[in-house]
């Protein structure tokens, strides 16, 4: 050697061009699957929120089942 040191990046073999233009794709897809992610997480928890309200406000406004309609008894048919 020439008593030059060689840096990491002179060791390292040249990235071709389609290795760095998969690498940005690679990036910009996660970074879109992401952000999908954390919008779908947060449209669900809106969504279960106004479900859980829907439903306690159901349940205080529903009537309390009484004992219903009673049937008139019969008479015995051969009571005459």
């Amino acid at each position: 050697m020439n008593g030059i040191a060689k840096t990491d990046n002179q060791l390292r073999p040249a990235r071709s061009k389609a290795e760095t233009k998969a690498e940005i794709t690679d990036s910009v897809a996660r970074t879109i699957i992401e952000a999908e992610a954390k919008a779908r997480d947060t449209k669900t928890a809106k969504i279960r929120q106004a479900r859980l309200e829907m439903e306690a406000r159901a349940a205080e406004a529903a009537p309390s089942r009484g004992r219903g309609k009673k049937t008139p008894k019969r008479l015995p048919e051969n009571a005459n």
